[in-house]
């Protein structure tokens, strides 16, 4: 039987419930200005227990080639046909207020042909950004949680061996903490993560009701701009703790989002449904066939047209399992769920009601397929 996963969060219809949850400023968005920047870089991964790429693979031993020519060994690329050496491309996320020195997680991949990167060990590696400059060093051990092996044919993997991390592989060269700084400055900007209108105006008034001004004023569904007061734009730093601890009551749209894949439905608990019956019926048929030998036996001798012979036997079996009902009105969208779960219906068959009540108009929320 299908397993049935059934999450309700705490999710508001357009209104709020009495006792809503209030959250401080900092977790409802950032200031504009203050974000992670992607780095990348290729480098190679030593030490793999023959599990490294071909022979094939010319990036490969040039770039090993390379690297043993800055300690002095001239070798030619053809010759090197070592498999425990891997081509990978190293990424991570400059975080805003990084500073020289600082360390940072690097996401390892594979771009040759290598069956794992357990055991390796991630040889110096620059990491650039958009404008080429070199931000960060990557070296240290792979750590893969993972593994593979091949003998004879035969093949046993756990997990992704040909992805792995380095904890705080990386030490930042170039830091980012004077550009995200927040110093000299008469206007601030708050962008919500979620935008939304609603809650833009009541990040705004608790604002103003916070610094007791009208300092606050919406720009549009994802952005509020600060106006600094005086006495703070020769050291905007104190201003925007005090920000931080905000807190208001956000808004909330009621959504429901389905998961074909998985059969998972996610839904508010307070999402609510007009008045619908919902019926539902399953038939399956099955039909299973087996094949047996026919051979005559304790016969010395037999005719012409004695021979075995092969026989299918099918079998037809159908399981009706009737009809589920379900009258709700005024119901949750949780309500809805548990009665068709008593009635023991599929999680996928679930996510089919749940899209046919919403087209049928009685759904009072969006419908996220996923």
């Amino acid at each position: 039987m299908t397993k049935w996963i059934l999450l309700l969060a705490t999710v508001a219809a357009f209104a709020l419930p009495a006792g809503a949850e209030t959250v401080r400023m900092k977790n409802l968005g950032r200031l504009s200005g203050v974000r992670e920047n992607a780095l990348v870089g290729y480098g190679l991964v030593t030490g793999l227990a023959g599990t490294g790429d071909s022979s094939r693979n010319q990036a490969t031993r040039q770039s090993l080639a390379n690297m043993l020519s800055h300690f002095d060994v001239a070798i030619d690329p053809g010759d090197v046909q070592s498999r425990n050496v891997a081509a990978v491309i190293v990424t991570a996320s400059l975080p805003a207020f990084a500073r020289p020195g600082d360390a940072i997680d690097v996401n390892v991949t594979s771009v040759g042909d290598a069956r794992s990167l357990a055991g390796g060990t991630l040889v110096l590696a620059p990491l650039k950004g958009p404008d080429d400059r070199v931000y960060a060093l990557a070296q240290g051990e792979v750590s893969v949680g993972g593994y593979r092996y091949d003998a004879n044919g035969n093949q046993v993997q756990k997990n992704h061996p040909t992805v792995g991390t380095v904890p705080a592989g990386a030490t930042v060269e170039i830091g980012m903490a004077e550009d995200a700084a927040v110093q000299r400055t008469q206007r601030l900007t708050f962008v919500l993560r979620d935008p939304d209108y609603t809650t833009a105006g009541r990040v705004a008034e608790a604002i103003n009701q916070r610094v007791g001004a009208s300092v606050a004023e919406v720009r549009d569904a994802a952005g509020v701009q600060i106006l600094v007061p005086e006495s703070y734009q020769a050291n905007v730093a104190p201003f925007v703790v005090k920000l931080e601890q905000v807190t208001l009551e956000p808004d909330r749209l009621a959504r429901v989002v389905v998961n074909e894949r998985t059969g998972t439905v996610v839904a508010g608990s307070d999402v609510r449904i007009d008045h619908v019956v919902v019926s539902q019926g399953d038939l399956k048929v099955t039909v299973t066939s087996q094949t047996s030998v026919s051979q005559p036996t304790l016969v010395a001798r037999t005719g012409r047209d004695v021979r075995t012979a092969v026989v299918t036997n099918t079998q037809l079996a159908v399981d009706d399992k009737g009809m589920a009902v379900v009258n709700a009105d005024q119901n949750t969208v949780g309500d809805l769920v548990q009665a068709l779960a008593r009635m023991r219906v599929s999680t996928r068959d679930v996510i089919s009601i749940l899209q046919a009540i919403k087209t049928a108009g009685a759904l009072r929320a969006e419908l996220v397929v996923q």
